[in-house]
């Protein structure tokens, strides 16, 4: 089979284990820099060229989009998927978790552990805004936001007045959701593969940070999930339409509630913290699950 795997640095850990694992497992396999594709959208015959030459042969994409180019990575992906090649995530899965009140959305109409949310337009509906999510402290979140930024923890009623206005005068859309305070600044991201939690580690944020993300200093281990953390994170997964996830959830007092479901999950902290090769298991799905043609949304939407 011929892998290709989109991704804007060849060195990034969790693009050279995809590579490492496709090749152990006798795949060809070859890193595509989505920014540098370009796209003929024709009607009987779709291609995507890169370096001055049309992509042929190509079986299966694994996507790594980062979220600051998520609108053009996913139009490389939709072109994929019109020439029939089968994505591990589709590209309509993965615009519609990137978008954090859309799939916030999502979650609740199927009835997922979530923590209280708020979303409002006008500054002038803060006071109420922050009634429904039970008061400060909150958590004002960037709908566009990742990897912790654009997250604040405002800890009085007063300050979550401030950010909102501030983020306001931005333009900038933003929910607002109930502080987890139980949760101690720690979460646990569960790793999905297909219907399968295939490995999950417990982030804890750095001293008087709310903040779990490795990137931020955060630290991780193995831990032993319970089996409805299990289901949960399975359910956002699918409910996604994502085939692998990463699903973060908050030990909360009325049970796991999830934070965000990302499209792309590194793999170098879970990796790390349990010992599993995830980058073989992703590989492994595609091998059973990639047939030509094989994608549920066609490029649509």
């Amino acid at each position: 089979m011929k892998i290709g795997v989109l991704s804007t640095n060849k060195n990034l850990y969790s693009t050279r284990r995809l590579v490492e694992a496709a090749k152990e497992r006798g795949h060809e396999v070859a890193v595509i820099n989505h920014k540098r594709c370009y796209m003929n959208i024709t009607s009987h015959n779709p291609s995507v060229h890169y370096n001055g030459e049309a992509i042929k042969g190509i079986d299966a994409v694994i996507p790594r989009i980062g979220a600051s180019v998520s609108f053009f990575g996913t139009a490389v992906v939709r072109q994929f998927e019109m020439m029939g090649v089968y994505s591990v995530n589709e590209s309509v899965a993965i615009t519609r978790s990137r978008d954090k009140l859309r799939a916030t959305q999502l979650l609740a109409r199927k009835g997922i552990g979530l923590p209280v949310t708020g979303f409002a337009n006008s500054p002038d509906d803060t006071e109420d805004l922050l009634k429904f999510v039970g008061g400060a402290p909150v958590v004002v979140k960037l709908l566009e936001g990742t990897q912790g930024v654009g997250v604040v923890l405002a800890e009085t009623k007063k300050a979550a007045e401030s950010v909102i206005e501030a983020f306001s005068g931005l333009k900038a859309n933003f929910m607002v959701q109930e502080f987890i305070k139980e949760a101690g600044g720690a979460d646990i991201r569960c790793l999905v593969v297909g219907d399968k939690v295939v490995a999950a580690m417990k982030r804890q944020g750095k001293e008087g940070e709310f903040r779990s993300n490795l990137h931020r200093g955060g630290s991780a281990k193995l831990i032993k999930i319970t089996p409805e953390e299990r289901s949960t994170a399975v359910r956002s997964a699918r409910v996604m339409g994502l085939n692998v996830a990463g699903v973060d959830l908050l030990r909360s007092n009325h049970g796991p509630v999830v934070m965000e479901v990302n499209s792309s999950p590194g793999l170098e902290g879970i990796e790390k913290a349990t010992g599993k090769d995830v980058a073989a298991l992703i590989i492994e799905f595609i091998e059973k699950n990639a047939k030509h043609g094989k994608t549920r949304t066609r490029g649509a939407g």
